[in-house]
């Protein structure tokens, strides 16, 4: 499991933008991306909309998809070409992570939000950046790392709020958002890239390397052999009926007691909402430090429980049914990273930033809608760039012969 719930007092980190640290950071961040994460290539498309919007002097919040740890350096890329540096928001546990994050995240102009509570200084810091019109803010409304570039997650309301709260603090001009989509090309050899952690993955559960299959049948039993394990663990044998069938009825029987015992027996909303709920219900007592050893180690267990939810909540259960090139390297990273919280970096991979039109912000919203009508169009907008992004392939991947 990785370290995303910490058990310590929450302190608001704020941006303490740094001209020089950013620059610094800039002249290695090429050479960083391509080191870890296998990024050769980053393009932008649509900066002049964004752009338009900084000229005008709006308050702008770009808001996008986040389907990879790297996203928000890629989107630096982005705010070089418009000249204009970003304001981001990241989950407390990133600034945790280690020193030099603590110190350089919020020189790059990044700030922290307490995903465990309600956090009012980080929600009066982003409407205060928005209002104010300095620095564009950036979202990511999914709030986790899907690994997944071809679909997206339910979103969360934040940034609607946010914006509109910024639309009536500030006192002229506007508050709009910038939908933008990250779409990842894989350029390289697919199969060379691939089959070895397929192979160490079926090392792993005892196997002979199933050369005798395809490359997508030794993924798609893989992926079985995984999830079946899972449900001998929890639900004491294996489970019938399709993978998206048997990954909900999991998730179900992880979360329901959880939320018949920390909960009030409350099971309405999408995972996230319920893994959030179960997380701000059982953390605050941790943090205090006044439990028993056996409390403490339950409430983990707990924990364990819950980031499998979530990891499960990001597995599309028919995701190679028709697969990409990008779509078979996802899930082999998310089958990597579940077993051993890293996942190993692709070579090379190509990143394009596609920015969307400007939605513009009122400070009231129509509540005869149940889902904020500025939410519904900036996952509008994502999924139509989702689709036209596609087209943006430069380079055919060898190696794709996967049957």
């Amino acid at each position: 499991m990785q370290s995303v719930v910490i058990d310590k007092p929450y302190t608001f980190i704020p941006p303490r933008y740094s001209r020089f640290w950013h620059g610094l950071v800039r002249l290695l961040l090429p050479r960083l991306l391509r080191r870890e994460y296998g990024i050769r290539d980053v393009e932008c498309v649509g900066a002049e909309k964004l752009r338009a919007s900084i000229q005008a002097g709006h308050g702008i919040m770009v808001v996008g998809n986040h389907c990879r740890p790297c996203d928000p350096m890629i989107l630096d890329f982005l705010a070089a070409e418009v000249r204009r540096p970003f304001h981001v928001i990241a989950s407390w546990h990133v600034f945790m992570t280690s020193r030099i994050q603590h110190f350089l995240l919020p020189r790059m102009g990044g700030f922290s939000v307490y995903r465990e509570g309600v956090d009012r200084e980080s929600l009066k810091c982003a409407i205060n950046i928005v209002a104010d019109g300095v620095h564009p803010l950036v979202i990511f409304a999914e709030g986790i790392i899907t690994r997944c570039n071809d679909r997206m997650v339910h979103f969360m309301e934040g940034s609607a709020f946010m914006a509109r709260a910024a639309a009536k603090q500030r006192k002229q001009g506007k508050v709009v958002i910038h939908p933008v989509f990250i779409r990842y090309f894989f350029e390289g050899d697919l199969r060379h890239g691939v089959e070895p952690v397929v192979e160490e993955i079926e090392k792993r559960l005892t196997w002979q390397p199933q050369v005798q299959s395809g490359l997508r049948e030794r993924i798609r039993k893989v992926g079985d052999a995984l999830l079946t394990l899972k449900e001998i663990e929890y639900l004491g044998a294996p489970q019938t009926g399709g993978f998206p069938e048997r990954l909900q009825r999991l998730q179900d029987h992880l979360l329901s007691p959880l939320e018949d015992q920390w909960s009030a027996g409350r099971h309405d909303g999408d995972v996230m909402a319920r893994v959030k709920r179960l997380r701000s219900a059982i953390l605050p007592e941790m943090v205090t430090g006044d439990l028993a050893d056996d409390d403490r180690a339950m409430r983990w267990r707990h924990l364990a429980d819950i980031y499998l939810v979530q990891q499960l909540h990001c597995y599309p259960g028919d995701y190679i049914e028709n697969p990409s090139p990008e779509r078979i390297l996802e899930t082999i990273e998310r089958y990597e990273e579940d077993l051993t919280d890293v996942a190993r970096p692709h070579f090379p991979i190509r990143a394009v930033i596609t920015v969307g039109d400007a939605i513009e912000v009122s400070a009231a919203r129509d509540r005869s809608q149940e889902t904020d009508p500025i939410t519904l169009e900036i996952r509008s907008q994502l999924e139509t760039l989702l689709e036209s992004t596609k087209s943006h392939r430069q380079i055919a991947p060898t190696g794709t012969d996967i049957s």
